[in-house]
Protein backbone atom coordinates (compact mmCIF):
# COMPACT_ATOMS: atom_id res chain seq x y z
CA UNK A 1 0.00 0.00 0.00
CA UNK A 2 2.73 2.43 1.00
CA UNK A 3 4.80 1.40 -2.02
CA UNK A 4 2.09 2.15 -4.57
CA UNK A 5 1.16 5.39 -2.79
CA UNK A 6 4.59 7.00 -2.85
CA UNK A 7 5.20 5.80 -6.41
CA UNK A 8 1.93 7.37 -7.49
CA UNK A 9 2.81 10.67 -5.82
CA UNK A 10 6.21 10.70 -7.55
CA UNK A 11 4.62 9.98 -10.93
CA UNK A 12 2.07 12.76 -10.38
CA UNK A 13 4.85 15.24 -9.65
CA UNK A 14 6.98 14.12 -12.60
CA UNK A 15 4.05 14.47 -15.01
CA UNK A 16 3.20 17.98 -13.73
CA UNK A 17 6.68 19.41 -13.18
CA UNK A 18 7.85 20.11 -16.78
CA UNK A 19 7.33 23.84 -17.43
CA UNK A 20 5.21 23.58 -20.55
CA UNK A 21 2.18 25.65 -21.58
CA UNK A 22 0.15 24.52 -18.55
CA UNK A 23 2.92 25.54 -16.16
CA UNK A 24 3.11 28.92 -17.88
CA UNK A 25 -0.67 29.25 -17.63
CA UNK A 26 -0.67 28.56 -13.89
CA UNK A 27 2.17 31.00 -13.23
CA UNK A 28 0.53 33.68 -15.36
CA UNK A 29 -2.76 33.34 -13.50
CA UNK A 30 -1.01 33.29 -10.13
CA UNK A 31 0.85 36.50 -10.90
CA UNK A 32 -2.09 38.19 -12.58
CA UNK A 33 -5.14 37.02 -10.61
CA UNK A 34 -3.77 35.56 -7.41
CA UNK A 35 -2.47 32.31 -6.01
CA UNK A 36 -5.77 30.42 -5.87
CA UNK A 37 -6.62 31.12 -9.50
CA UNK A 38 -3.28 29.60 -10.40
CA UNK A 39 -3.81 26.66 -8.07
CA UNK A 40 -7.26 25.83 -9.42
CA UNK A 41 -5.82 25.97 -12.93
CA UNK A 42 -3.40 23.31 -11.70
CA UNK A 43 -6.37 21.34 -10.34
CA UNK A 44 -7.85 21.30 -13.84
CA UNK A 45 -4.57 20.01 -15.23
CA UNK A 46 -4.44 17.38 -12.49
CA UNK A 47 -7.92 16.11 -13.41
CA UNK A 48 -6.85 15.80 -17.04
CA UNK A 49 -3.69 13.96 -15.99
CA UNK A 50 -5.82 11.62 -13.88
CA UNK A 51 -8.04 10.92 -16.88
CA UNK A 52 -5.06 9.92 -19.01
CA UNK A 53 -3.65 7.83 -16.17
CA UNK A 54 -6.94 5.89 -16.03
CA UNK A 55 -6.84 5.33 -19.80
CA UNK A 56 -3.25 4.11 -19.53
CA UNK A 57 -4.29 1.60 -16.87
CA UNK A 58 -7.19 0.36 -18.97
CA UNK A 59 -5.02 -0.81 -21.81
CA UNK A 60 -1.59 0.36 -22.87
CA UNK A 61 -1.74 -1.46 -26.20
CA UNK A 62 -4.98 0.23 -27.33
CA UNK A 63 -3.75 3.63 -26.14
CA UNK A 64 -0.47 3.42 -27.98
CA UNK A 65 -2.17 2.32 -31.22
CA UNK A 66 -4.67 5.20 -31.09
CA UNK A 67 -2.07 7.87 -30.43
CA UNK A 68 0.32 6.52 -33.05
CA UNK A 69 -2.46 6.40 -35.67
CA UNK A 70 -3.61 9.98 -34.93
CA UNK A 71 -0.48 11.58 -33.55
CA UNK A 72 0.00 14.30 -36.16
CA UNK A 73 -3.67 15.33 -36.25
CA UNK A 74 -3.87 15.47 -32.45
CA UNK A 75 -0.71 17.56 -32.29
CA UNK A 76 -2.06 20.04 -34.88
CA UNK A 77 -5.36 20.46 -33.01
CA UNK A 78 -3.58 20.92 -29.70
CA UNK A 79 -1.14 23.42 -31.22
CA UNK A 80 -3.97 25.50 -32.70
CA UNK A 81 -5.63 25.70 -29.27
CA UNK A 82 -2.32 26.76 -27.76
CA UNK A 83 -1.86 29.44 -30.40
CA UNK A 84 -5.29 30.92 -29.70
CA UNK A 85 -4.53 31.06 -26.01
CA UNK A 86 -1.09 32.57 -26.70
CA UNK A 87 -2.60 35.34 -28.84
CA UNK A 88 -5.17 36.06 -26.13
CA UNK A 89 -2.44 36.23 -23.48
CA UNK A 90 -0.22 38.46 -25.62
CA UNK A 91 -3.03 40.95 -26.26
CA UNK A 92 -4.33 41.07 -22.68
CA UNK A 93 -3.95 44.48 -21.05
CA UNK A 94 -3.16 43.95 -17.34
CA UNK A 95 -3.77 47.56 -16.34
CA UNK A 96 -7.24 47.48 -17.94
CA UNK A 97 -8.18 44.23 -16.24
CA UNK A 98 -6.79 45.31 -12.88
CA UNK A 99 -8.93 48.45 -13.11
CA UNK A 100 -11.98 46.32 -13.88
CA UNK A 101 -11.28 44.16 -10.86
CA UNK A 102 -11.06 47.20 -8.63
CA UNK A 103 -14.32 48.48 -10.04
CA UNK A 104 -16.00 45.26 -8.95
CA UNK A 105 -16.44 43.59 -12.31
CA UNK A 106 -16.53 39.83 -11.88
CA UNK A 107 -13.45 37.89 -12.96
CA UNK A 108 -13.27 34.24 -13.97
CA UNK A 109 -14.37 31.88 -11.23
CA UNK A 110 -12.23 29.09 -9.87
CA UNK A 111 -14.42 26.59 -11.73
CA UNK A 112 -13.76 28.42 -15.01
CA UNK A 113 -10.02 28.39 -14.31
CA UNK A 114 -10.22 24.66 -13.61
CA UNK A 115 -12.25 23.93 -16.74
CA UNK A 116 -10.03 25.90 -19.14
CA UNK A 117 -6.86 24.32 -17.75
CA UNK A 118 -8.46 20.88 -18.01
CA UNK A 119 -9.34 21.40 -21.68
CA UNK A 120 -5.90 22.75 -22.52
CA UNK A 121 -4.18 19.80 -20.84
CA UNK A 122 -6.67 17.38 -22.39
CA UNK A 123 -5.64 18.59 -25.86
CA UNK A 124 -2.23 16.95 -25.39
CA UNK A 125 -2.83 13.17 -25.43
CA UNK A 126 0.87 12.54 -26.04
CA UNK A 127 1.17 12.61 -22.25
CA UNK A 128 0.09 8.98 -22.51
CA UNK A 129 3.57 8.05 -23.67
CA UNK A 130 5.02 9.69 -20.56
CA UNK A 131 2.65 7.69 -18.38
CA UNK A 132 3.53 4.46 -20.12
CA UNK A 133 7.23 5.13 -19.60
CA UNK A 134 6.77 6.06 -15.95
CA UNK A 135 4.50 3.09 -15.23
CA UNK A 136 7.13 0.80 -16.71
CA UNK A 137 9.97 2.55 -14.88
CA UNK A 138 8.33 2.22 -11.46
CA UNK A 139 6.57 -1.12 -12.09
CA UNK A 140 3.40 0.77 -11.26
CA UNK A 141 -0.09 -0.83 -11.34
CA UNK A 142 0.82 -4.15 -12.86
CA UNK A 143 -1.87 -6.25 -14.61
CA UNK A 144 -2.30 -8.53 -11.58
CA UNK A 145 -2.95 -5.63 -9.16
CA UNK A 146 -6.25 -5.68 -7.29
CA UNK A 147 -8.88 -3.04 -7.98
CA UNK A 148 -8.38 -1.17 -4.72
CA UNK A 149 -4.63 -0.97 -5.39
CA UNK A 150 -5.29 0.52 -8.82
CA UNK A 151 -7.68 3.10 -7.38
CA UNK A 152 -5.21 3.99 -4.64
CA UNK A 153 -2.43 4.35 -7.20
CA UNK A 154 -4.49 6.63 -9.44
CA UNK A 155 -5.55 8.79 -6.50
CA UNK A 156 -1.90 9.02 -5.46
CA UNK A 157 -1.02 10.37 -8.93
CA UNK A 158 -3.72 12.99 -8.54
CA UNK A 159 -2.43 13.87 -5.06
CA UNK A 160 1.12 14.21 -6.36
CA UNK A 161 -0.03 16.60 -9.09
CA UNK A 162 -1.99 18.67 -6.55
CA UNK A 163 1.05 18.85 -4.26
CA UNK A 164 3.14 20.17 -7.13
CA UNK A 165 0.66 22.87 -8.14
CA UNK A 166 0.06 23.87 -4.52
CA UNK A 167 3.78 24.29 -3.95
CA UNK A 168 4.63 26.12 -7.18
CA UNK A 169 1.73 28.55 -6.88
CA UNK A 170 2.64 29.23 -3.25
CA UNK A 171 6.17 30.36 -4.13
CA UNK A 172 5.09 32.24 -7.25
CA UNK A 173 2.38 33.93 -5.19
CA UNK A 174 5.06 35.24 -2.85
CA UNK A 175 6.77 36.93 -5.81
CA UNK A 176 3.51 38.45 -7.00
CA UNK A 177 3.91 41.43 -4.67
CA UNK A 178 7.04 42.66 -6.47
CA UNK A 179 5.24 42.88 -9.82
CA UNK A 180 3.65 46.21 -10.78
CA UNK A 181 1.29 46.78 -13.72
CA UNK A 182 4.15 47.13 -16.20
CA UNK A 183 5.72 43.95 -14.86
CA UNK A 184 2.47 42.07 -15.45
CA UNK A 185 2.24 43.54 -18.96
CA UNK A 186 5.77 42.37 -19.77
CA UNK A 187 5.02 38.95 -18.27
CA UNK A 188 1.90 38.65 -20.43
CA UNK A 189 3.87 39.53 -23.56
CA UNK A 190 6.65 37.08 -22.75
CA UNK A 191 4.30 34.21 -21.87
CA UNK A 192 2.06 34.88 -24.84
CA UNK A 193 5.08 34.93 -27.16
CA UNK A 194 6.46 31.68 -25.72
CA UNK A 195 3.12 29.90 -26.13
CA UNK A 196 2.70 31.19 -29.71
CA UNK A 197 6.22 30.02 -30.63
CA UNK A 198 5.60 26.59 -29.08
CA UNK A 199 2.30 26.24 -30.94
CA UNK A 200 3.80 27.30 -34.29
CA UNK A 201 6.66 24.82 -33.87
CA UNK A 202 4.13 22.14 -32.96
CA UNK A 203 2.08 22.80 -36.08
CA UNK A 204 5.14 22.88 -38.35
CA UNK A 205 6.59 19.62 -37.06
CA UNK A 206 3.16 17.94 -37.03
CA UNK A 207 2.43 18.91 -40.64
CA UNK A 208 5.93 17.78 -41.63
CA UNK A 209 5.35 14.38 -39.99
CA UNK A 210 1.90 14.12 -41.56
CA UNK A 211 3.10 14.59 -45.14
CA UNK A 212 6.71 13.46 -45.11
CA UNK A 213 6.89 10.59 -42.65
Amino acid sequence: MIDITYKGIIIGILVSAPMGPIGILCIQRTLYKGRWHGFFSGVGAAFSDLFYAVITCMGMGIVVSFVEDNQSVLQIVGSILLMLYGIYTFRTNPSKNLKKTKEGIKTNSYSQDTATAFLLTFSNPLILFLYIALFARFNFILPDEKLYSMILGLLSIFLGALCWWFTITYFVGKLRKIFNVRGLWIMNRIMGSVIIVLSVLGIVFSVWDLYYK
